[in-house]
């Protein structure tokens, strides 16, 4: 059993070193030390066989042997099944996770089975709405990785298959569970950075296979790959393309593009962190600069989103990019700027800034103030000083914070925590579909606005393309 007691004080004692400067009423509660400590009492909970949610990993390719590694990490959870159009992929999972498990091409014959309580589809983008709703229609909760849809008009149907189910669902953006989000949502709250006004976030890559150039096996042939059912639904049938099969997020038919691999994410923790649910304008420039290998997809990529003034929050700007050409290497950052400093969030902590202005304007130095008659400077600074006390000429003094998360705390593991609870009790997941795409419909019109070179509006609160 876990001393909560002892990991408190450990905890705290880590806050109270190198890796955590507290302003001055900076923190209204310690969320990511609650949300660190629930983490290590669910990890040591025990399970009834009666208990156990049994799982399947539908799509095995990178991010299914993640997800369902990720999955089995969590008390009380056993692997049933696993289904993948690629025949090597099958005979890994047996390799990986025991040659009990059932394999199979057909989703759907898992989906027919009594022993199967969750489904994880990880699936290329195509098929992450259709195999959604099939489950949820079977009675399976679902995680689904991100982005949750491939096109805008499939976002309603799976809300709706959803709630018409009453399962529990996770969409796969795992950073949100992760502790900096939690900190850096308990800061954003308590005003550390005053008024925001606009967010710049970034993910660079600078290698072959951070550019989505996996490597295809020697094996690959339309006897080793279901070539037919992948592109089943497909507009324009072709014949078997092994690069766009084992490397589908080149291609808009099967994928999403650099904005609903990477944009997602940032725009998730964004809307996390804020609670905002969209922008109303979006607006994309970019182009293919060094990935010519047949790709239909841009490799370099900015998108302005326009946020409005809401309940939730001011009107603020959000500028994304990602480069995979990117000179300065892998690079990934969300900052939030507000009207008094701003939050620099990574993948494993954060620093808060501030610049805080006086109370009084400025007068003199780099002004016009320099350039008006002797009589006039007189006169100014006399009424200057009668208007203004010397604490009011005076820049505030902040300190800055920096949150480092614990190097113990396993975020992917976090989220399916999150959706296995969601799965017992029912409790709401913390991305459920509907934030699922509210995060990846402004994605999807990034990729709309690219392609059309057009402004896109949308009805965040409606959720529909205006």
């Amino acid at each position: 059993m876990v001393n909560t007691m002892s990991d408190r004080r450990n905890f705290l004692k880590n806050l109270g070193g190198s890796v955590v400067l507290l302003g001055a009423g900076s923190l209204k509660s310690l969320a990511a030390q609650e949300q660190h400590e629930k983490h290590i009492l669910a990890w040591q909970k025990k399970y009834a066989a009666s208990d156990t949610i049994r799982i399947a990993g539908i799509g095995m390719g990178i991010m299914g042997f993640s997800d369902v590694s990720s999955a089995l990490k969590v008390p009380g959870v056993e692997l049933v099944a696993c289904c993948d159009l690629y025949d090597g992929r099958l005979q890994r999972a047996k390799e990986v996770f025991g040659d009990h498990i059932f394999t199979t091409r057909k989703y759907e014959e898992i989906l027919e089975r009594k022993d199967i309580d969750a489904v994880i589809v990880a699936t290329s983008d195509n098929w992450h709405s259709r195999i959604s709703i099939d489950a949820l229609k079977k009675g399976k909760a679902v995680y689904s990785e991100k982005p949750m849809v491939h096109q805008l008009g499939q976002g309603w149907d799976v809300v709706n298959a959803w709630k018409d189910s009453k399962k529990a669902m996770q969409v796969g953006s795992q950073g949100i569970s992760g502790l900096n989000f939690a900190k850096a949502k308990e800061l954003y709250l308590a005003g550390e950075i005053g008024q925001i006004n606009s967010v710049e976030a970034v993910n660079n890559r600078h290698s072959a296979l951070g550019a989505w150039q996996y490597t295809i096996p020697l094996d690959s042939s339309p006897q080793t790959v279901d070539w037919e059912r992948y592109q089943q639904y497909a507009k324009n049938k072709t014949a078997y393309d092994e690069k766009k099969f084992f490397r589908w997020r080149n291609y808009r038919e099967c994928g999403t593009g650099v904005a609903g691999d990477l944009f997602v994410h940032l725009l998730t923790g964004l809307h996390f962190i804020t609670g905002s649910k969209g922008p109303s304008k979006i607006y994309s420039l970019g182009g293919l600069t060094y990935w010519k290998d047949g790709r239909d997809v841009p490799d370099v990529m900015t998108s302005i989103l326009e946020y409005p003034d809401c309940k939730e929050h001011p009107a603020f700007q959000v500028t994304l990019r990602v480069n995979f050409v990117s000179g300065e290497g892998d690079t990934g950052y969300t900052r939030i700027t507000g009207s008094e400093g701003s939050i620099d969030l990574g993948w494993d902590g954060l620093k808060v800034t501030h610049d805080k202005m006086p109370k009084a304007p400025g007068i003199g130095g780099w002004d016009s103030f320099n350039t008006f008659p002797k009589s006039m400077q007189d006169k100014l600074m006399a009424e200057y000083n009668r208007k203004y006390s010397e604490a009011d000429k005076k820049v505030p003094e902040t300190k800055p914070i920096i949150y480092k998360a614990p190097e113990d705390f396993d975020e992917h593991v976090h989220h399916f925590m999150n959706f296995f609870e969601g799965v017992r009790s029912g409790t709401p997941t913390i991305e459920d579909p509907v934030f699922g795409f509210r995060a990846a419909a402004p994605c999807l019109a990034c990729n709309e606005s690219y392609f059309q070179n057009k402004v896109m509006h949308w009805d965040a609160e409606k959720m529909k393309e205006v």
